[in-house]
């Protein structure tokens, strides 16, 4: 899970005011300019602002670094993107959401990738105007790529439709990623139970309590997926057409099934903190069940040896020739007795 540790930077701040509060960055930011419909396709690589020109065709502006202030304002001024926007676009810690403007709608996305036990949680702004769709990355994310390859090589209805359609494929892109995030968390929940199971160490204490964690923060970070998904499929807005709000109800589903899974998740993790307290006492009981048994063992011996270590002058067994070794036969005809009787009982 990668946290922002820079948010306080923005403190007294007035609204607006662009504060990149991911982790510092000496690169500068890249934009990427494809443009398509049904029969064309262009990319250019390493554009600058001047060079963006949307026309009549699908426009895709993907902007790779979110940290280089100055290029966000580049980009921005020329769509005329509200000051707010551009806050919420360089806040790396921003929840989802997404909000509708006159002439474009903002959405706020994460991208998730599992790596090293670690869920590692990447900022998408998503802005959808008349035939242009501008995406503020973070850093490269591998969802994205799968949607810009559909577009290149003509696969599915991508290039059949306008902005909108793109808009829905990228959300379905992210969502995407969730399942096999999640599908990668389940394998290690399942693999954890198993180790648990074997042996209750601390090393398996850590590993639960961090995926408790990352999924208690993965849940806070998709739950407005709905929200997402909803307003694309209810609100009314000139950008968002009847044909592809068929598609955004498919999307609302797979947002649903991403939340319920995630809180299937919790509960096995859950379960496992269970499981692992349960072995960590079964453990415990059995040491202390041989503990017991090996007291009980000595009580009678222990008695024995109470008797004749009594300082009394006059003990008859003391003075005959075959009591020490009489005694140790008694002692291990006791021990023997009460080995069987415990295992006849299924103690041992």
């Amino acid at each position: 899970m990668k946290h922002h540790k820079h948010a306080n930077r923005k403190i007294g701040l007035a609204p607006g005011t662009l504060v990149y509060t991911g982790t510092e960055k000496d690169s500068k930011g890249t934009i990427r300019l494809i443009e398509y419909n049904k029969d064309i396709y262009t990319e250019k690589e390493n554009a600058s602002a001047k060079d963006i020109q949307p026309n009549n065709n699908v426009n895709w502006i993907n902007i790779i670094g979110i940290h280089d202030l100055d290029l966000i304002n580049a980009v921005s001024d020329k769509f005329e993107l509200h000051p707010l926007v551009r806050e919420d676009v360089v806040s790396t810690n921003q929840r989802l959401k997404i909000e509708s403007y006159p002439d474009y709608i903002f959405t706020t996305l994460k991208s998730i990738e599992y790596n090293d036990k670690r869920i590692d949680f990447k900022q998408i702004s998503i802005v959808l105007g008349k035939n242009y769709i501008i995406t503020f990355l973070e850093e490269e994310t591998e969802c994205l790529e799968y949607v810009k390859k559909r577009i290149e090589n003509k696969n599915g209805r991508i290039r059949e439709r306008k902005e909108d359609y793109l808009l829905y494929a990228l959300i379905d892109a992210i969502v995407d990623s969730y399942f096999v995030t999640l599908e990668k968390i389940g394998d290690d929940l399942e693999a954890l139970d198993e180790s648990i199971i074997q042996e209750a160490n601390e090393d398996n204490f850590y590993k639960i309590r961090q995926l408790k964690k990352e999924l208690t923060f993965l849940r806070k970070t998709i739950w407005p997926l709905r929200e997402i998904a909803n307003f694309l499929d209810k609100e009314e807005h000139k950008f968002i057409t009847e044909q592809t709000k068929m598609f955004v109800k498919d999307l609302y589903d797979h947002t649903i099934q991403v939340i319920d899974l995630t809180e299937t998740y919790r509960d096995l993790v859950a379960g496992s903190i269970d499981t692992y307290n349960s072995v960590v006492a079964n453990r415990m009981n059995e040491v202390m069940k041989i503990l017991t048994i090996i007291s009980t063992i000595f009580i009678p011996i222990t008695f024995i040896a109470g008797i004749y270590g009594m300082n009394f002058a006059h003990m008859p067994e003391l003075a005959w020739k075959w009591s020490y070794l009489g005694v140790w036969i008694i002692i291990v005809l006791i021990v023997l007795f009460m080995i069987r009787f415990f295992r006849k009982k299924s103690w041992l």
